[in-house]
């Protein structure tokens, strides 16, 4: 045997086992992010010895017509699964493949806005590669796999028994791999199963979201019956971006929020305001702000891009809704907003404030294009500086948005100007580095700052441009990635209502929640979308 036949046999052999490995990986990966590790490639899987027993019994023509179909479906999975696990990394829960794909584009917006243009285009077009590469490579592995099992029935054969039996004897007694689960593995096909099951319930929800939305106990409340309890005061619900339980709770983060919140609670009682606060549960976790402020705002689960958009072309009365039939001149401040916003006009409101409208001259911090400061600084040179008739307003703040750093420090309301006076501060003009690649502790801590200055804003606020005819809710829209809270987080946000009249907070006596800023841990815990119909309730 010449030197170059054994060359040739050597690439040949390290060629397939190339292709079994990848083939095996495609079939043992696990599909969240905690159960990626080394142990979980370690077992055997039930539909790699079906897949040579189905090689050997087809007919040769058929194998790489077969072979090649069959390839490429595990191809998809593998994406499909790695898709699963970022956004079990980030969203608390998997991918799904009949509603999540609008969800992609915000995706690439982030890293465009808080890594730069170039950091965008090259991730979107790394991932069509990858995912292009994986499915052609896979389906080439089955090929090549097919091929040797032909030229090597018997040996092949006898190991498929072997494996069979050693399947059988894990399987019977249910050995483990802590953490990843038995050792004869046929998780592919329960991740199949779990796909379809997901994909029949997406197709369902459309209807079954619709039914939901046709209950709504105030659509043909009159005005004059609405919201009695707060004739004549300002009401703000401020969205507090991404702050979530973890913020109170979390041993890392919550020392210096919890000592805000209590600094806080003593500063507003000596201004003669008092507080109340509990949980609600988010219809996401980690992203998604818009579902959540949807979902209080309408009384309505919102928890995909789905339903969303079926709301928004909906006559659900909202919360800004509500306020505008009572009376009220009912305002969106949208410092997000920073294009076209066409479902703006579901939310009801008289006047929509988007980024443009603020006239900002300062440069951006992170993902916020504009500082909490500066925001509520304009909501109160718009609508509340001169005599005025009651407004409700609806405002989302950004500044404690992921990535967290850089972010801005407090002005002062009478310095901010055109907001030109943030230039002197270290901006997010240039590409940030990822929080990913970045000591999980310095990003909680940079987290910890970034709501304690939102909070504080808030407090700043009311003590400056508050007075007995103003309402506070302030509220987190979701929890912070899973990066941030750790695992078992859940989906609970801080809420609280500020009022200086003990009458407004009287209204709420019936609802269990605790005195001050910070709701204790034993707190009540209420669905998000249940909010609109008790706030509704309890001050008709």
């Amino acid at each position: 045997m010449t030197e170059d036949v054994v060359e040739h046999r050597g690439r040949r052999v390290v060629v397939t086992t190339l292709a079994a490995a990848l083939v095996v990986l495609a079939l043992v990966m696990p599909s969240d992010f905690d159960s990626v590790t080394p142990a979980s490639f370690l077992r055997l899987p039930v539909e790699g010895l079906l897949g040579v027993v189905l090689v050997l019994v087809l007919p040769e023509r058929a194998r790489p017509v077969v072979a090649l179909l069959c390839g490429a479906v595990l191809g998809l999975l593998l994406v499909v699964k790695a898709m699963d696990i970022g956004f079990d990394a980030v969203l608390y829960r998997p991918f799904d493949l009949v509603l999540d794909w609008p969800l992609l584009e915000p995706a690439v917006d982030y890293v465009d806005v808080t890594v730069g243009r170039f950091a965008a285009v090259a991730a979107v077009v790394v991932a069509v590669l990858l995912t292009c590469a994986l499915v052609v490579l896979t389906a080439l592995s089955a090929l090549r796999l097919s091929g040797a099992v032909g030229r090597h029935r018997l040996r092949v054969t006898r190991g498929v028994v072997v494996l069979a039996v050693a399947w059988i004897t894990v399987a019977a007694p249910g050995l483990q791999i802590a953490p990843v689960g038995p050792i004869a593995s046929h998780s592919t096909a329960e991740f199949v199963y779990d796909q379809a099951r997901r994909v029949g319930a997406g197709l369902r929800d459309r209807d079954r979201f619709a039914s939901e939305s046709a209950a709504d106990a105030f659509r043909d409340t009159a005005g004059a019956d609405l919201l009695t309890a707060l004739r004549g005061r300002d009401v703000v619900v401020a969205f507090v971006e991404s702050y979530g339980r973890a913020a109170v709770e979390h041993p890392d983060i919550a020392p210096r929020v919890g000592a805000v919140l209590d600094a806080g609670t003593r500063r507003l009682a000596e201004a003669g305001y008092a507080s109340r606060s509990a949980f609600l549960t988010s219809p996401t976790a980690g992203g998604g702000s818009w579902l959540a402020q949807a979902t209080l705002l309408s009384g309505l689960w919102v928890d995909n891009q789905q339903r969303y958009r079926t709301l928004v072309s909906s006559d659900r009365l909202t919360l800004g809704g509500a306020f505008r039939r009572a009376g009220w001149r009912s305002v969106g401040v949208m410092p997000g907003i920073t294009q076209a916003w066409p479902e703006g006009g579901f939310f009801d409101y008289d006047r929509i404030y988007a980024f443009g409208d603020l006239d900002y001259h300062g440069p951006r911090f992170g993902y916020a294009p504009a500082p909490d400061e500066f925001t509520l600084s304009r909501f109160q040179q718009f609508e509340r500086a001169a005599a005025h008739e009651p407004v409700m307003a609806a405002i989302p703040l950004l500044s404690s948005h992921a990535p967290w750093s850089p972010f801005p420090s407090a002005v002062g309301w009478d310095g901010l100007g055109d907001g030109s006076v943030y230039r002197s501060m270290t901006s997010g003009e240039a590409p940030a580095e990822s929080m990913f690649a970045r000591d999980p502790v310095s990003v909680r801590g940079d987290y910890a700052r970034s709501v304690e200055y939102s909070v504080n804003t808030l407090l700043s606020y009311v003590e400056t441009y508050g007075g007995d005819d103003l309402v506070l809710v302030f509220l987190g829209d979701h929890q912070p990635a899973p990066f941030v809270t750790g695992d078992g987080a859940g989906r609970d946000v801080p809420i609280t209502i500020v009022a200086r009249d003990p009458a407004v907070l009287a209204r709420t006596d019936g609802w269990g929640w605790t005195d001050g800023l910070e709701p204790a841990p034993d707190a009540p815990v209420r669905p998000m979308d249940t909010f609109r119909d008790q706030f509704l309730t309890a001050f008709r």
